[in-house]
């Protein structure tokens, strides 16, 4: 059997060499022996071909290898494949300008992964070729963020880079947010070269896009609009696109549509922004100063809210937000449901032939408006509760309906899920449906907001109520939630405090109130109050550890029952 050498004392040699084997190998196929390697500091490269984070890496650390060949630098590479079989090995090492571990010493290669604890690739160790120490198992990250800009990659330079970064801040410029030592320019979607000189003295919008994501193509689109406007009525105002696409193809694709400027795709400054500005989400439109400082780290969110007209606030000063604010208000308590529903000529919806349904025949009327989509398993699996639910309500309210917005991709998809539902709906094609999810901010599906008689909405989380109370949510007011609570804490107080069920012997279940939850018994949603085991995070219904007749027994007249007791009152 091939094992390891000890990696303590004999430096790179202990770590790759074998007991049988004490070569690596090139793409040509030529065996390379490791005593003969000289280069310091030496990277091991855990990857695979079907891995695609490491086929979006592999070329960021080629050009890094080869930038700093170029530069006269010692530095190697070991790739350690995880690939299935030598052909896979073969097609993906071809591409690799380094050495490698043969595919043939299986062993030598797990060897490898169990002494770094390798646990997901790709995975990049840098260390002293000389004295096997490691300086960094977080290469992946670092050649990622500061390319050959981190070279020996030792603690020390690492420490080193992140001074600088935090001195950068404290300093910074619009040059030193966009350009790098070699390079001072950004390009437009023509291929000019502008620099970024230009830019100084303006207000600076970094829009981080990415190639094939729905609300970001969304959020272009609208901030395309205001860039457009604030050009129009003089405000010094520009965008730069920073690409996270791993492709140029898929750059230039998106781009194209965008009238600002970016830095060019593939730019090691556009990782570099990541951390600098901290991303954690999409959109995100960070707005810099006249002065080059960072005003405000992600001004996405008024734009979400208040869409075109969100132009009327910039620079998005605090004074100008509470304009915005104001106007926000103004309009909600203009509300109705006509102005939601209706566009132009477009002043109906749909029933189940097809027939078209006048929007003012539903004016008057407690109306939830259903986001979804067949292709969607939580909407698959919410839809029969709410046909369940929809019925209930209507056999006692005819003030009542539902109008389902679909998501779907197709028109015949949305038939067959619209087939499957008893209410109206907006026409698969119809334009309304993009100013509905603009209108209440659709994140996800199955969505349920509430409209109320006087066209308000009154509850942007319907389904939610809906599948806590069934249809005595109905008409999901606050004032109903709160009278269902009021209830629901009257019964409580004749609850046993304690209890044990079958589905969880373990430990006695406790009565708690708690906040939203999700019931381990019928894997349904459940608020206010739970027999739960804190020990497990097991959670019952009362219901389901009660039964609902139990659950719903009230003390006889004369008696009043709370803390576990009954008395006489």
């Amino acid at each position: 059997m091939a094992e390891a050498a000890p990696a303590a004392g004999g430096g790179i040699g202990d770590i790759l060499a074998t007991s049988d084997r004490d070569f690596l190998v090139r793409n040509s196929g030529e065996q390379v022996k490791i005593s003969s390697v000289e280069a310091s500091p030496v990277a091991i490269y855990f990857s695979a071909s079907w891995c695609p984070p490491c086929r979006r890496f592999t070329p960021k650390l080629i050009e890094v290898y080869e930038k700093l060949a170029s530069q006269g630098k010692s530095f190697e590479v070991v790739f350690a494949s995880a690939d299935r079989n030598e052909e896979a090995f073969n097609e993906y090492f071809a591409k690799m300008p380094w050495l490698a571990v043969p595919f043939s010493d299986s062993e030598g290669r797990e060897a490898l992964d169990g002494r770094f604890k390798v646990s997901g690739i790709p995975h990049l160790v840098i260390l002293d070729a000389k004295t096997g120490e490691v300086y960094t198992e977080d290469g992946v990250e670092f050649v990622s963020e500061y390319g050959v800009e981190a070279y020996p990659f030792t603690p020390d330079r690492i420490n080193e880079l992140k001074e600088q970064e935090k001195a950068e801040k404290e300093n910074q410029t619009i040059q030193s947010v966009l350009g790098t030592s070699t390079r001072d320019y950004l390009i437009s979607n023509k291929g000019d070269k502008v620099p970024i000189s230009e830019l100084e003295g303006k207000y600076v919008g970094l829009c981080f896009v990415v190639d094939g994501f729905p609300p970001l193509a969304e959020f272009t689109e609208v901030l395309a609009k205001i860039y457009e406007k604030l050009k129009e009525v003089g405000e010094k105002f520009e965008v730069v696109a920073v690409s996270l696409d791993s492709e140029e193809s898929s750059f230039n694709e998106s781009f194209a549509k965008m009238p600002w400027l970016a830095i060019p795709q593939g730019d090691i400054k556009c990782q570099t922004l990541v951390r600098y500005f901290e991303l954690s989400s999409l959109p995100t439109l960070v707005l810099i100063g006249p002065d080059g400082k960072t005003l405000n780290n992600n001004v996405a969110d008024i734009i979400d809210d208040h869409g075109f007209e969100a132009w009327e606030g910039f620079p998005f000063s605090a004074e100008k937000l509470e304009i915005l604010a104001e106007k926000a208000k103004i309009k909600a308590a203009s509300q109705t449901l006509e102005s939601i529903l209706i566009s132009g000529h477009l002043d109906f919806v749909i029933g189940k032939d097809g027939a078209k349904v006048p929007v003012s025949e539903l004016v008057g009327k407690t109306v939830l408006v259903y986001f979804s989509a067949k292709w969607c398993p939580p909407c698959r699996a919410f839809l029969p509760t709410l046909v369940k639910e929809y019925n209930k309500i209507k056999e006692k309210n005819s003030d009542f309906e539902i109008v389902f917005i679909s998501s779907d991709e197709d028109q015949s998809s949305f038939d067959d899920f619209f087939s499957e539902m008893p209410w109206l709906a907006v026409p698969w094609e119809d334009e309304r449906k993009a100013s509905l999810k603009k209108t209440f901010k659709i994140r996800g599906i199955p969505s349920l907001v509430a409209i109320g008689p006087t066209g308000q909405t009154v509850s942007r989380d319907a389904k939610s109520q809906l599948m806590i109370h069934g249809a005595d949510a109905f008409p999901f007011t606050e004032e109903r939630l709160e009278e269902l609570q009021k209830k629901l804490d009257e019964m409580a107080k004749g609850w046993p405090q304690k209890l044990k069920h079958e589905l969880h012997d373990e430990h006695e279940l406790v009565l708690l109130r708690r906040g939203t939850y999700r019931c381990d018994g019928c894997d349904e949603m459940g608020s206010s109050w739970s027999y739960r085991c804190d020990e497990c995070d097991f959670d019952l219904h009362p219901k389901c550890a009660l039964g609902e007749e139990k659950m719903s027994e009230e003390a006889p007249a004369g008696y009043v029952c709370e803390g576990g007791v009954c008395r006489k009152a």
